[in-house]
């Protein structure tokens, strides 16, 4: 169980390890262009050397990709469809390029129409990025919060898309705020226990392949995006002493996309709550 963060790639992504270092984070994630745009420029060379070359030396890994904000693969916007598509199989050749293992993204939403109605036009999008990206690189769905009619909020719907597409690159990465924003409750062993079993029902827990591991500002069942530091939301201190101590989360690596007890992102007393958390528990790095 590695513990690492999302963290700032400004400037060169090698910076990014730079940035995990400061803070004590063992992984990262990272945007390789801006996430509020389709713009997006090949990674030079020299940068991609650099990055692989600090991730080996520090042992910082396994890092992944946050794809942009703007993808939604089952929009009736047709267009915006597509460049949802493009967009994850440039991060994907470039993950490739960096030697991290994959890209994370949202699914995003079906704009009222339903599952059902979107969901062929999903599976053909996933299946078109995974046709045009390298076989070392991982796709992986996160779980929504529920919000603004998300696909994904429940594991049932994340399941049909991985029984459909059938990739052994197609996997998942579990947020801990948006599960519990749609409803998962977290707080407790018997809740985790609970969780995890629909889990391994509906998506397999051998599919679970990263952790975003955040508190909620919002309660239980709320469907709002919103996340908090850990131990300072409707969460608590004791939903992650349950989640780390669930064996489907033993060999799994956790990101933290918390806003920082100081306003400045993930940081090092966000990092030292779980990893206090892993130590007690006798939890193997």
């Amino acid at each position: 169980m590695r513990i690492g963060a999302h963290v700032s790639a400004s400037g060169r992504l090698d910076k990014a390890i730079d940035r995990a270092l400061e803070i004590g984070a063992e992984a990262v994630q990272i945007f390789p262009s801006p996430p509020q745009g389709w713009a997006f420029k090949p990674i030079d060379e020299k940068v991609a050397a650099d990055f692989k070359t600090k991730a080996r030396e520090h042992g910082i890994g396994p890092n992944a990709f946050h794809g942009v904000y703007l993808i939604s693969l089952g929009s009736p916007d047709v267009e915006l469809a597509r460049k949802g598509t493009q967009s994850l199989v440039s991060y994907m050749n470039a993950a490739h390029d960096l030697g991290v293992m994959g890209t994370i993204f949202h699914l995003g939403s079906h704009r009222g129409r339903g599952f059902e109605a979107c969901f062929r036009q999903v599976c053909e999008s996933l299946n078109r990025v995974l046709d045009n990206s390298p076989d070392d690189t991982l796709l992986i769905i996160e779980n929504s919060a529920g919000m603004g009619d998300h696909v994904g909020s429940k594991f049932q719907q994340i399941g049909a898309l991985l029984r459909e597409v059938a990739s052994p690159r197609l996997k998942v990465c579990l947020d801990t705020q948006h599960a519990f924003a749609a409803g998962y409750d977290l707080t407790t062993p018997a809740g985790v226990a609970a969780t995890m079993a629909e889990f391994e029902r509906e998506i397999g827990a051998r599919h679970l392949v990263a952790v975003h591991c955040n508190d909620s500002k919002p309660a239980l069942g709320a469907g709002v995006d919103r996340h908090e530091n850990l131990g300072e939301g409707r969460m608590g201190i004791a939903a992650f002493e349950a989640i780390l101590a669930h064996p489907a989360f033993r060999d799994v690596p956790f990101y933290l996309e918390v806003p920082g007890f100081e306003g400045t992102g993930p940081d090092a007393r966000n990092i030292d709550i779980l990893k206090s958390i892993r130590q007690k528990l006798s939890v193997p790095v």
